[in-house]
């Protein structure tokens, strides 16, 4: 039975778990358990103080790191036992894990009030590709934001740093006739269409769709909360997606798997698919692009920011904007260009071209 520690700490008890004895602090307020945690520090240390004061407080448990106190390896720690880093998404926390991890390596020893812009621009240069350096800078700023939202410091010296400008928009969005060529590919019945179509449909990204089933569907709807937000998103199922659903078993509740319901992790289920790109001969193509292709599709289409917005299951329509400017800067051009007199005859031509070349 666990020894209750009626001292200096009220609510501490000592627990042996397996020969190890650690210190365990149970507190009820009202009758009601609030608190229920251990303490792996030595009893009465300034460690332990600290942690079980804070613990009382309602706050998250303080980091005893082997890091320099104010030094860039401190701070990124500190960080990662603040709730801003713990409640994202798992497959977020594993990225940016990596990401610091890096930033520890070249800049751990670094004073963090010492850091300034340029030495913020010379880790960016460490970088190979805009969108590596511009992670750099992005990281940085997080991490002195939270100094700053801490009070430990007062100016973030990467929200000065110049960002690299990239070649291109990121991934690359699907065209139309690359769809067109992986569906070829993949015939009705296969994972790969099914896979395919689930991605271009719901815009579910990879941690979402390897986790959507028969629960999801109701009434001739799919219904699915995004784990890096929580934002909900409840979609119509189109014509070419249900044809590959209504193939699928019922006792096997997900759409996606290795077999015998076994799940995918995220990252096993993109390197698949990435598989699957190859060998339809895109080897430049992603489920990212396919999501940028479902709601480009919509754009081209007419549909709103805040349609598109649903559709992605963001909670902004900021992203959503990007669509329905490129629609509409090619409908803007296709309105001014047909005022002038040579357009008449330009689709007609085009349309001939295209014919001698499919006759070649």
């Amino acid at each position: 039975m666990p020894k209750r520690n009626n001292g200096d700490f009220p609510g501490v008890s000592r627990n042996w778990q397996r020969g190890k004895m650690r210190w365990r602090l149970k507190k009820h307020v009202n009758g009601v358990k609030v608190i229920d945690a251990y303490i792996d520090h030595p009893y009465g240390s300034a460690e332990f103080k600290a942690e079980y004061e804070a613990l009382l407080n309602g706050a998250d448990k303080p980091v005893f790191s082997t890091a320099i106190s104010g030094t860039v390896a401190w701070l990124t720690e500190q960080f990662m036992s603040d709730s801003q880093y713990r409640n994202a998404s798992d497959i977020r926390r594993k990225t940016l894990r990596r990401e610091l991890d890096w930033l520890k390596a070249q800049a751990g020893t670094w004073p963090m009030a010492e850091v300034r812009t340029r030495h913020v621009e010379h880790l960016m240069s460490m970088k190979d590709g805009p969108t590596a350096a511009n992670t750099v800078r992005k990281n940085l700023s997080t991490l002195f934001n939270f100094a700053i939202r801490k009070e430990w410091l007062t100016v973030n010296p990467a929200k000065t740093a110049m960002a690299r400008k990239a070649n291109d928009s990121g991934y690359h969005t699907w065209t139309d006739a690359e769809i067109a060529r992986f569906l070829e590919t993949f015939g009705p019945g296969t994972k790969q269409r099914l896979a395919m179509l689930l991605v271009l449909s719901t815009s579910a990204a990879r941690q979402d769709v390897i986790r959507l089933g028969w629960q999801n569907v109701k009434n001739g709807r799919i219904a699915y909360r995004r784990g890096k937000t929580g934002q909900a998103a409840d979609l119509p199922i189109l014509p070419e997606l249900w044809q590959e659903i209504d193939r699928l078993p019922r006792n096997v509740m997900l759409f996606l798997h290795h077999g015998a319901g076994r799940s995918y992790k995220p990252e096993s289920f993109a390197n698949w698919f990435k598989d699957q790109c190859v060998a339809a001969g895109l080897p430049h193509c992603s489920t990212h692009g396919l999501r940028k292709a479902g709601a480009t599709r919509l754009a081209e289409n007419g549909a709103t920011e805040f349609e598109i917005m649903a559709f992605l299951a963001h909670m902004t329509p900021h992203e959503a904007a990007t669509y329905t400017k490129a629609a509409g800067r090619a409908r803007l051009a296709d309105g001014g260009m047909s005022k002038l007199p040579s357009f008449q005859g330009l689709q007609g031509n085009h349309m001939a071209q295209d014919t001698d070349m499919s006759g070649k």
